[in-house]
């Protein structure tokens, strides 16, 4: 089992680029099933997730290829439309290939999904979108959706969620008319699924509004992309920052995206220095604490950075109140920050930190992504050597996680 070696105390400083974005990434590499022919995406971050998808994807017969940050699918010879249930199993992101896949061969055939095991993600709307474009579901044991003749139509979400959108605009690319997502997701990664469809030649408008509308097209062209930067990476970035009392640089960033995080940082008293792609955080010795965070469905607070935001909130001077809005399970990394000495008491959906002078070192264990990237950070700042296994769920969503916060000198090593 690998792990995190990580001793505490190292002020950060110095710039770093970052990478791809995970959620924006998965569902445009689904996408390229789509259009029977090349696609090339640029700025394609080196993840675990990432390699489980392109393994799919050569199992449906793609011909994939890989050079640094670009990755190359050639989906002309597809031969399955069945995904493979070892890969379905690695990664809740498999979901967005039913979409593809129906819109595609008119058939697909996937296991439950698998992932972080961060709470219920029920894949209702998921299959009652499909439904509504005209497709047939079964569900024994396994999911099988068939509709070689999908007909556009209004669909009104009872949730504005991510995987649900993504998934009926991919069914819905190809599909007979016209179809509108009321209700629909708003997150940037939405809208870079809407950015990569239309460079293939689909007509798709409205992502990032609550409507989104697709009139169908009966053919998709070769096309060249590149992925949006991820802005949860860079939220945990700029937590590491603040956590250390450091200065750091972040390049590649598109600062729209970032702002219901920065407003927190800035609450914490850093300094934050802005331009269109470019952010400086520059953190005092110690935090104020953060009145309240409360996550929400963009624009709100990502629920993916709330984690990050905790561990910086343990050292705070004062007590933060954290309301977990999105998933009911995304608080199995308290557990672990409190070995570290951090005083956290949770009722329900809402967690209350009062911050502590200092955290110790101890062991510790990632049980989810993002979790375990708020057990680095409370690493960063507590005093001796903390260790954090579990490893393998930081890199589903970390580029070099390890390397980069080295190179802003942490002290930190893989063993």
């Amino acid at each position: 089992m690998t792990l995190y070696r990580i001793v505490g105390g190292n002020r950060l400083s110095g710039s770093i680029k970052v990478e791809g974005a995970k959620n924006a990434v998965l569902p445009i590499l689904a996408a390229t099933i789509l259009n029977g022919s090349e696609s090339i995406i640029e700025n394609v971050p080196d993840l675990n997730d990432v390699e489980t998808m392109l393994e799919i994807l050569k199992n449906l017969g793609c011909r994939v290829y890989r050079r640094d940050n670009t990755v190359i699918v050639d989906s002309s010879s597809i031969t399955s439309n069945e995904i493979p249930t070892v890969l379905v199993k690695r990664m809740r992101s498999s979901i967005i290939l039913l979409g593809s896949l129906l819109g595609r061969t008119g058939k697909v055939i996937s296991s439950y999904p698998g992932g972080c095991a961060i709470g219920v993600r029920p894949i209702d709307l998921h299959l009652k979108g499909l439904r509504m474009l005209g497709a047939h579901v079964e569900m024994h044991g396994q999911i099988v959706c068939q509709g070689r003749d999908l007909t556009g139509t209004e669909i009104q979400l009872d949730y504005p969620s991510v995987g649900a959108t993504e998934n009926i605009m991919l069914a819905a690319v190809l599909a007979k008319g016209t179809t509108i997502i009321r209700n629909a997701a708003k997150e940037p990664e939405i809208a870079d699924l809407q950015g990569f469809l239309n460079a293939m030649g689909a007509k798709v408008s409205g992502a990032g509004n609550h409507i989104i509308r697709i009139d169908g097209v009966t053919k998709l062209k070769s096309c060249r992309y590149t992925v949006i930067p991820d802005r949860i990476a860079a939220a945990t970035y700029m937590a590491a920052a603040a956590v250390t009392g450091g200065k750091i640089s972040l390049d590649s960033v598109i600062v729209e995206h970032l702002h219901p995080v920065l407003d927190k940082i800035k609450e914490s008293g850093c300094i934050i220095e802005t331009n269109c792609n470019h952010v400086r955080v520059t953190a005092p010795k110690r935090l104020r604490a953060i009145d309240l965070i409360r996550t929400l469905p963009y624009p709100g607070f990502p629920t993916d950075a709330q984690p990050q935001m905790m561990a910086a909130c343990c050292t705070a001077q004062g007590t933060s109140i954290f309301v977990e809005n999105i998933f009911e399970n995304r608080y199995r990394h308290i557990d672990e920050l409190i070995k570290l000495g951090a005083d956290i008491k949770v009722d329900g959906r809402i967690a209350v930190v009062r911050g502590v002078p200092r955290l110790s070192g101890a062991p510790v264990c990632a049980k989810d992504l993002r979790g375990g990237a708020a057990l680095v950070l409370a690493g960063l700042m507590a005093e001796g050597v903390t260790e954090v296994e579990g490893v393998e769920h930081i890199d589903r969503g970390y580029e070099n996680l390890g390397q980069k916060l080295k190179s802003l000198g942490a002290d930190i090593t893989m063993a």
